[in-house]
């Protein structure tokens, strides 16, 4: 693989370039180099894991005052699970440098959601051995964090309750929810909501579906509240 490429994409650069190949090497790759010195990279996976999850934890610690634990926990399954870490990989073009197998490449190894998101976890297990747990929350910050923020895991929570129990504990008052603008052809349509508590707009949000935009009203309000 060319390290120095995945260097540039990402703008890091690595110490150990030969870890960095580790977290790429699968193991179609190595049972076909039988008589050269390769592991693949499933002991990084196993790291980087755990790396992940400490760090979508603490983010959603800090980021989220007034969200519960079971809140919490739900979010981050949804950001760290197989579907999730393989459209990181997909995003940051990880497939492009993986080393694999004859058979695992021609069998289409390279687009395989299970071999990307395993190659995500470990790469972040290279990352953190070789740089450390800052550059782990920056390389975050840019390519996972904003998706939480933005509303891409909106599916696997339930901002309208707890919005709704803020509202009530804080503001003794009711929240309305409008749907305000519908664009797209009918088969692709995204529909605009606002969140409206006491007569003021206090959320935008923009979904494929009616309840996927409230809740990312829902999600803009709290954040709003948040800070």
């Amino acid at each position: 693989m060319d390290v120095a490429k995945l260097e540039k994409q990402l703008n890091i650069t690595f110490n150990d370039h030969a870890l960095v190949r580790l977290a790429f090497t699968h193991s179609s790759y190595v049972n076909e180099h039988r008589n050269e010195v390769f592991s693949d990279n499933e002991r990084l996976e196993y790291l980087g894991d755990a790396v992940l999850e400490l760090a979508v934890s603490q983010y959603l610690y800090r980021n989220n005052a007034n969200m519960p634990e079971g809140e919490m926990t739900k979010l981050r399954a949804a950001i760290v699970c197989e579907p999730s870490l393989n459209n990181f990989a997909r995003d940051l073009e990880f497939g492009e440098h993986l080393l694999l197998g004859k058979g695992e490449e021609q069998t289409g190894g390279r687009e395989r959601p299970a071999i990307l998101a395993d190659a995500f976890e470990a790469f972040l297990g290279a990352l953190y051995l070789d740089r450390g747990f800052d550059i782990i929350l920056k390389f975050m910050d840019k390519f996972v964090f904003p998706k939480i923020d933005t509303g891409a895991f909106s599916h696997a929570m339930d901002y309208k309750s707890q919005l709704q129990e803020l509202v009530q504990q804080y503001r003794n008052s009711t929240v309305e929810y409008n749907i305000v603008e519908e664009k797209g052809p009918s088969h692709d349509k995204e529909f605009v909501s606002e969140v409206v508590i006491k007569g003021k707009v206090s959320g935008r949000g923009i979904g494929r579906t009616k309840k996927e935009a409230e809740q990312r009203a829902a999600k803009h309000a709290l954040d709003s509240f948040n800070k």
